[in-house]
This record gives structure tokens, C-alpha cells and sequence, in this order.
């Protein structure tokens, strides 16, 4: 079976799908590695280290020819996915509820395809999370980045010229971003508060010593399968004022909230961000399915009043290195369970090649997906977001699409309501499940 790993084509998009690292363990399950010229240099990786690696390079058109299997992490562009041979498989992270015309070419060449968006919440899907680790990523740079625009110190300092107190940090959504930004900022000395319109959350946000603002119980959205339920406008309402004195006495303040296959819901109105104080900082995490706040432009600073709102898009491919390790071993781990002696499957008897598959030897495997007249594919259901990388979002368009929630230890659904969803783990702060079965609205995301 050959494998071909595309170089990501978004502007950008620094990551790769599969590191040099993890090829000896593809070439261990039969798999013949093929990787595009260049694909790695983003992430720090060079042709040379591919090769030493036991794999091949060279141009995509070259690739694409005889192989069997190709992965990357954001979806290829239609025309592309239209030179696949017949009987090809894609792989990557991305959202077949928003990809019509990717739907379509794939269909048209007798192509299977594969989301790794739509895993199923068991343990034995950890190990292939990358919406999880993806989110991870996010929630890390999130709280850094709060932390570099913010123009004050994170910690307290006590110095001969005074004592300075810390910074207020406000983390909207508490799936594994959120968790992974509270329990950063917590580490740079900030007061933290994390908010979540899950009543589980509250535990997990108060584990990494934050304080937990919830909402009465007659407003919680906990929705099926541990997923943050869409709220209606009533309910929006009051959870905006449940939580807008929070916001309001926040240096900053970092958003992550998503809902599976929906846009990110507008937590934050104009209103509230005017009443930040000058200097204050928002960083909306969800700003590639459309962002948390009324005034979010992704990719763009806005300023209101004295406090300005960054749409930051794509999290985890601000830092490539890790992110792409985390994703090459997820990856990895779903590619080995393709290969049966050293050829893809014959039939989907697997539980995760079943929830995953989208289109199966130029079959459609999911109705809901299927695309319209108008162009548009079906949104409904798990993984039917509209982002597609990360996210974490996907790639989808980014590498932090929230779409699922993640299992807490594997065992115990937990809700996401941030950029990915996830539980922390461990016992040390922070300590988060990063590879566990969850989703970047987001890594996870």
C-alpha cells in the first residue's frame, strides 16, 4: 500500500500530516511512504529527514499517480481530489457536512474518503483523536498569546517599586482549549474564571484552581452525548447576563465556544465589550466558524473603545512543530488500522472505520452528507461543521473545529463546549487529554 502525505496548500498552513518520526511505523504495518516535496518545512522537517526516514519524495503530480492512500491535514482542493486514481483513499480532518464539491469529485473518481472529525467517542479512538490534541495546541497559544498582547504582567510582583497585582483572565467554553488556556494562564500567576454552560464543566475548571461562573439550572445546555446543546436566543440572553460583570472586571478574556456542526454562538455583544477597560484583550478562539463575539473579524484585530478583539484563526498552526507531532502519531494510529497485510481493508467491520467513512469505493456512506442541488451539503449531526483544520479549525479550515466532546480517561463522557472538546487528566494543573477521543471549535478545538 502507498501513501502519500500532500505538502498543505492553504496560505499559511504550516503543519503536516506525517513526520518523519512516525513513518517507520507505517513501513512497519506494510505501507510504502511517499511524501510531497517540501510538505515538512513548515513544521521544521526537511526533504533529507524524510528520506533518512525510509520514505520518498518527490512532486505531487508524480505522487498521486499510483497511490493508494493520501493524507493531509486540510482538504484538498476538488480539482486535486479529481486526480486521485480509482479505488483511492483520502484521509484527513475535515467537514463533509460543509465540502459539496469535494464530496462530489471524490464520488466521481471512485474514491473513499475518510473524516477523522466524525471518530467515535470509545477509548479505543484516543490514540486517533486529533481534534483533541489539535485543540490542545489552541487553547496553549490562546493563553500565550493573551499573555504577549496583553500589556500587563500575567503573575503578581512584589518589587521596591511596589506590588503589582495579577492580571484577570476571563476563558469562555471549558472543552479541551478552554481547559488548556485556563490551565496555561493559571501556570503564567493569572486569576483565572472559566465559564461553560455545562454543569459538568464546573469541577473541571475549579481542578485547575480557577473559579467556575455557571448558569441557573433551568438554562444549562448539556446536549446529547455530553455535546454543548445550541442554545435559543432567550437562553443566549441570559447567559450573557450571567456573565457579563465577569467579563466586564477581565484584563483579558479568551473565547473558545463552539457548537458541533453549527457557528460558534455570539456570547459576547458590542455591549458588552464596551464596557472593557482600556488595554483590555479579547482572543476569540472561534473565530473560523465565525466567532464568539459580535465584532470578531477572523484574522483581524478590532478595536472597541480601549480594548481591541483578535480573530485568531487557525490556533495549532501557529505552532507547527507539536502541532504536526500530534497529529502525525494520530494519524498514524488510524492509517495502521486501514492496512491488513499490507493492503487497505476489504470491508468496514471496524466500528471507527465505519464512523469515519464518508465515502466508501465511490459509494456515499452517510446520507446526511450528501450534496444538494444548491450546492450545499447536509450540516445536521455530529461532524456536520462548518469549518473544516483545526479546528483545531479545520482542514478543513482550520485545525480547531469543535465537534465532539472528550471521554475523561476514556471511560466517562465528558461535554465540550470550547474550540475542541476534551477532559483534563492528571493531577498536576493543566495536565490535559490532549490525545483522547473528543473536538477544534475547535483540538480538540
Amino acid at each position: 500500500m502507498k501513501l502519500v502525505v500532500l505538502r498543505e496548500a492553504a496560505r499559511g498552513e504550516r503543519r503536516v500530516a506525517v513526520i518523519p518520526p512516525s513513518v517507520p511505523s507505517l513501513t512497519a504495518a506494510g505501507v510504502e511512504v511517499a511524501v510531497e516535496t517540501g510538505a515538512g518545512r513548515g513544521a521544521l522537517w526537511s526533504d533529507h529527514a524524510y528520506l533518512e526516514a525510509g520514505a520518498t519524495v518527490a512532486p505531487a503530480g508524480e505522487l498521486l499517480r499510483d497511490a493508494d492512500v493520501v493524507t493531509s491535514i486540510r482538504l484538498p482542493s476538488p480539482a486535486l481530489l479529481g486526480e486521485l486514481r480509482p479505488g483511492a483513499t483520502y484521509v484527513g480532518l475535515w467537514s463533509p457536512g460543509a465540502e459539496p464539491e469535494a464530496i462530489r469529485a471524490l464520488l466521481a473518481v471512485g474514491a473513499s474518503s475518510f473524516s477523522l472529525e466524525l471518530l467515535p467517542r470509545i477509548t479505543r479512538a484516543q490514540s486517533m483523536d486529533v481534534l483533541s490534541s489539535q485543540a490542545t495546541v489552541a487553547g496553549y497559544h490562546g493563553a500565550l498569546l493573551a499573555a504577549a498582547r496583553l500589556g500587563r504582567f500575567f503573575p503578581m510582583l512584589m518589587t521596591a517599586a511596589g506590588t503589582i497585582p495579577p492580571a484577570k483572565v476571563f476563558v469562555l467554553g471549558a472543552g479541551v482549549a478552554g481547559l488548556q488556556a485556563i490551565a496555561t494562564a493559571r501556570r503564567l500567576g493569572a486569576v483565572v474564571t472559566g465559564h461553560d454552560v455545562r454543569a459538568a464543566a464546573g469541577g473541571e475548571v475549579e481542578s485547575l484552581g480557577a473559579r467556575f461562573v455557571g448558569l441557573p439550572a433551568a438554562d444549562l445546555a448539556e446536549g446529547e452525548g455530553g455535546y454543548a446543546a445550541a442554545q435559543p436566543e432567550e437562553q443566549l440572553r441570559r447567559q450573557r447576563e450571567a456573565i457579563a460583570d465577569s467579563v466586564a472586571g477581565s484584563d483579558a478574556v479568551i473565547t473558545t465556544a463552539a457548537i458541533p456542526g453549527r457557528r460558534a454562538p455570539v456570547v459576547l455583544t458590542e455591549g458588552m465589550l464596551a464596557r472593557l477597560a482600556p488595554g483590555s484583550l479579547v482572543v476569540d478562539l472561534a473565530a473560523d466558524s465565525g466567532g464568539n463575539t459580535e465584532l470578531t473579524k477572523p484574522g483581524e484585530e478590532v478595536h472597541v473603545g480601549g480594548a481591541t478583539v483578535l480573530g485568531v484563526t487557525n490556533p495549532p498552526g501557529s505552532m507547527p512543530v507539536h502541532a504536526s507531532q500530534l497529529y502525525s502519531r494520530n494519524v498514524t494510529t488510524f492509517l495502521v488500522s486501514l492496512v491488513r497485510g499490507g493492503a487497505l481493508v476489504e470491508e468496514l467491520e471496524d466500528e471507527i472505520l465505519e464512523s469515519t467513512c464518508v465515502t466508501w469505493k465511490g459509494q456515499l456512506r452517510q446520507q446526511r452528507f450528501a450534496p444538494t442541488a444548491g450546492g450545499e451539503g447536509s450540516r445536521g449531526g455530529a461532524g456536520g461543521s462548518t469549518q473544516g483544520p483545526t479546528a483545531a479549525g479545520g482542514a478543513h479550515a482550520g485545525a480547531v473545529s469543535a465537534t465532539r466532546p472528550e471521554a475523561a480517561h476514556g471511560t466517562e463522557p465528558e461535554a465540550a463546549h470550547g474550540t475542541e472538546p476534551g477532559a483534563v487528566r492528571g493531577t498536576e494543573p493543566g495536565a490535559t487529554g490532549g490525545t483522547g477521543p473528543g473536538a477544534l471549535d475547535g483540538s480538540d478545538r
